[in-house]
């Protein structure tokens, strides 16, 4: 298996509890788990690199586990228990120089540092949809949820988020404008946060200015968003939403730049590449897409056979990433799932019935009233 894992280059997670590696060079994809102990408790919610160099794959599931998985040696190294599942499932998972951080629905945040039984606990608020950590800054988390605004955390001091959004002003009925912030982003090379909603917003909040309400406000769509990730070129942003729709919005007018197309169901991960114009998006179609951000065209297609939950991209280059002379979509053979387990059950054999027609007497009333006898066929 180490073969397999080192070189795939997409990894995903699935409801399944099953983690996925996509090689885009070979044109394979490949699980990598235990197939004889597999139940739901153990999808997977979330997942983080373990370490700088990608070397390892932490993968956050319902159960409240955090299993670490080697891409050297193509195993499952470690396992350690990191939450109660009646607290919810994981929102957001990270790893700092000596600690992990997890976060769960309750808003219970902990971390746990490297070594030591101890943790540190912060309430950030019930309702939590999404914790994200500051790649610049990887002290720093941001949370937000159903009912429960953005947040700035500094987890060297925790006790007091150090930015908190004010909800935006009253609709034109003079009525509260609910709060459901879905997912967050941190714009590198600078302080601003974007988010988005499950009411179609996209915000731009900047915690440097005194300014506590978004910086710019645009809509998308008329479903709610669940996703985003922000490309290496700057001023834009990707997201999607419940019925599969993806599109490049640009943060400094507010408008829609392109729509991204071939999605059938919902997105539920999403992730540009830190270097290349590429997307890689999965979701409740089972499919893994990578688009173009230059073109918006669909590079490849990856049918996994399981419900996708999230995606992670390495950093290095994907090879074959660019589209073929021909322009043709590259198709992606996945992997058997299971192929042990179906090997081995009974084929069921269903014998044909032949169709037999029989005449039958029937009685038929005409129109001038008198009854007459009929022979028709009875197929059975």
């Amino acid at each position: 298996m180490a073969a397999k894992s080192q070189i795939c280059s997409i990894w995903l997670g699935s409801e399944t509890g099953i983690l996925k590696g996509v090689s885009l060079t070979k044109k394979q994809a490949f699980n990598f788990c235990e197939m004889s102990c597999l139940s739901r408790d153990q999808e997977v919610c979330v997942m983080a690199w373990g370490d700088p160099q990608e070397s390892e794959v932490l993968v956050g599931s319902v159960n409240g586990t955090v299993k670490t998985f080697s891409i050297d040696k193509g195993i499952f190294t470690a396992t350690r228990e990191c939450g109660d599942p009646s607290q919810g499932r994981f929102t957001g998972l990270a790893v700092t120089d000596s600690s992990m951080i997890t976060c769960v629905e309750s808003g219970l945040l902990k971390v746990w540092k490297e070594g030591s039984t101890e943790t540190v606990e912060v309430n950030v608020g019930n309702g939590i949809c999404r914790m994200q950590q500051n790649p610049s800054q990887r002290h720093r988390v941001a949370t937000g949820g159903k009912e429960n605004p953005l947040k700035v955390w500094d987890l060297e001091r925790p006790d007091k988020p150090i930015f908190t959004a004010k909800n935006v002003a009253h609709d034109w009925l003079d009525m509260r404008v609910p709060v459901w912030v879905r997912d967050i982003g941190f714009i590198p090379d600078s302080d601003k946060i974007v988010t988005c909603t499950g009411h179609q917003q996209v915000r731009v909040y900047d915690p440097s200015t005194p300014q506590r309400r978004p910086v710019l406000e645009a809509r998308f769509g008329e479903y709610p968003l669940t996703a985003l990730s922000l490309p290496a070129s700057r001023g834009t942003v990707v997201v999607g939403n419940t019925h599969g729709e993806l599109a490049i919005l640009d943060l400094r007018k507010g408008l829609v730049c392109g729509c991204l197309k071939g999605l059938a169901g919902a997105v539920r991960g999403l992730q540009c590449h830190p270097s290349l114009p590429l997307v890689a998006s999965c979701g409740l179609d089972r499919f893994l897409r990578v688009h173009s951000l230059e073109d918006r065209s669909l590079q490849h297609k990856v049918y996994m056979k399981s419900r996708l939950n999230c995606v992670l991209l390495s950093s290095r280059e994907l090879e074959s990433s660019s589209a073929d002379d021909s322009g043709d979509v590259e198709e992606v053979k996945a992997e058997e799932e299971g192929d042990e387990v179906w090997d081995t059950m009974e084929t069921v054999t269903e014998k044909t019935k032949k169709r037999a027609a029989q005449k039958d007497e029937a009685t038929i009333t005409g129109v001038d009233g008198k009854k007459k006898r009929k022979l028709v066929e009875k197929v059975m």
